[in-house]
């Protein structure tokens, strides 16, 4: 349905160009005729006015040098003879001879005509031009007043609007048809580029940019040669983008590679340094001083530390090369979650929080134990390390189709504006003194890990009231 659609519309492109010709061509012809009569009136109206006052003075000559006895048989004679209407008045308007043929006016309407001397009037012939002549010396009191026919519509009308309509419906057919082959001729032009990259946006998602052959050398011409530049310098800068990612690609793995080289390399030291420690604080080698097993215990807590920063690195780096595999096996997460709460007691009660968990045992999930003791471990962590007054509270409890760790704590709240952030790698919330005991990475590799078990991880924070972190776990037969 689409694709009809987007047919009809260029379709209806066609009929437009012949359209707007025919359009304007009518007009132009309308306009010229219109103008024509006009003039044509006014060329027919001087022509009767001139008949008239020429058919006056020569009449009003010829009766001044004729006896009176034949004025009657030459005024009506030359009447009916040129189709004007003459009358022979006196200047009170009664006819002395009546030559007209279509019938003449009353004597106050002569008298008028008399004042005026020339103009239109309106008699049994129609519309006329009128002229008054006197007879000259001695007959001055009377006049000839000659009325010639002159229609609104002239005769020539006719042949004027025949002779237009001819040469505008040559005119505009011709016009129209040249117009509808250019119309055609750039539809198909457009719509051969148009299929052309139909044909290449419709290829594999890396084609090669093959150019639009020119066909014309018109706007069409010029829009396709446009597109080939376009679609060149895309091209190119795809090819770039392309090796751009290579190299970012490389870049990437290169990284990888040294941070997991360089945290091996880191662990092996720190295996022995935390070794020889804990031998020493065994006392194997003698008793220690009081000072000498607070100094171990400090290099211990800090090699510890760093340890579990080298953890963290090696699992992101394995993380982002997706190369981290789940060992999942049946774990009761009750027994999870009882270990992890009862190893982070000696830190709650180091800040005098209070620390609770609310479970029941038996609930069994397929998953990796290390690496769900390492998500509730880090984020009752960070509940622990912000919190600075009240508690924090873990419970388990089972939803629909999963089990839900959920963790609790009265800390100051996260903002909006970084409850997401959070999640991502090196971005951690809170003030700067607490930014700068940690790596930001613990919430980022615990969101990666529960989405390698297929859960979801979520945050519930307000500011000044605290926060609740829920991830889950699916339930696996």
């Amino acid at each position: 349905m689409p694709q009809r659609k987007r047919a009809s519309g260029v379709l209806a492109l066609l009929p437009v160009a012949p359209a707007i010709v025919v359009f304007v061509g009518v007009a132009v012809a309308l306009a010229i005729t219109v103008v024509g009569l006009w003039k044509l009136r006014e060329t027919s109206d001087r022509a009767s006015a001139l008949r008239a006052e020429t058919v006056a003075g020569a009449l009003a000559a010829r009766l001044r040098v004729t006896g009176s006895e034949d004025w009657a048989e030459i005024v009506q004679q030359v009447g009916r003879r040129s189709g004007i209407d003459l009358l022979l008045i006196d200047q009170d308007g009664r006819a002395i001879v009546d030559g007209s043929v279509g019938g003449g006016l009353s004597s106050a309407e002569l008298v008028r005509c008399l004042i005026r001397g020339q103009g239109e009037a309106e008699t049994a012939l129609g519309r006329t031009r009128f002229a008054a002549r006197t007879l000259g010396p001695r007959l001055e009191r009377l006049y000839v007043i000659a009325f010639v026919p002159a229609p609104a519509t002239p005769p020539e009308a006719q042949d004027l609007a025949r002779a237009t309509a001819t040469l505008t419906i040559l005119l505009v057919g011709v016009a129209g048809i040249v117009a509808f082959v250019f119309a055609k001729d750039v539809r198909d032009d457009v719509g051969y580029v148009r299929r052309r990259i139909a044909a290449m946006a419709g290829k594999d998602p890396t084609p090669a940019i093959t150019k639009v052959p020119i066909r014309s050398l018109d706007q069409v011409g010029m829009l396709t040669a446009t597109f080939n530049l376009l679609a060149e310098r895309f091209a190119a800068a795809e090819r770039t983008y392309r090796q751009d990612l290579q190299l970012a690609s490389a870049h990437e793995r290169a990284r990888g590679a040294f941070l997991a080289a360089l945290s091996h390399e880191l662990r092996t030291p720190l295996n022995a340094v935390l070794g020889f420690t804990d031998v020493l604080l065994s006392e194997v080698d003698g008793p220690l001083t009081p000072s000498a097993r607070e100094d171990l215990q400090i290099v211990r807590a800090s090699a510890a530390h760093l340890a579990g920063l080298i953890d963290d690195i090696l699992d992101l780096s394995a993380m982002e090369s997706k190369s981290l595999k789940l060992e999942k096996k049946n774990v009761d997460l009750f027994a999870v979650a009882a270990e992890v709460v009862r190893e982070s007691e000696a830190l709650a009660a180091e800040k005098g929080l209070s620390l609770s968990l609310s479970a029941e045992p038996g609930q069994i999930v397929r998953a990796d134990p290390r690496r769900i003791r390492q998500v509730l471990g880090n984020i009752l962590g960070n509940a622990i390390k912000f919190t600075v007054k009240g508690g924090v509270h873990v419970e388990l409890k089972r939803r629909e189709g999963a089990y839900a760790f959920t963790v609790s704590d009265t800390g100051p709240g996260i903002a909006p504006d970084d409850r997401k952030a959070i999640f991502d790698e090196y971005k951690q919330g809170g003030d700067l003194a607490s930014r700068r005991s940690g790596t930001g990475l613990g919430l980022a590799i615990a969101r990666h890990l529960v989405e390698l078990h297929g859960g979801t991880i979520e945050l519930e924070s307000a500011v000044g009231e605290g926060s609740r972190f829920t991830f889950t776990l699916p339930i696996e037969p």
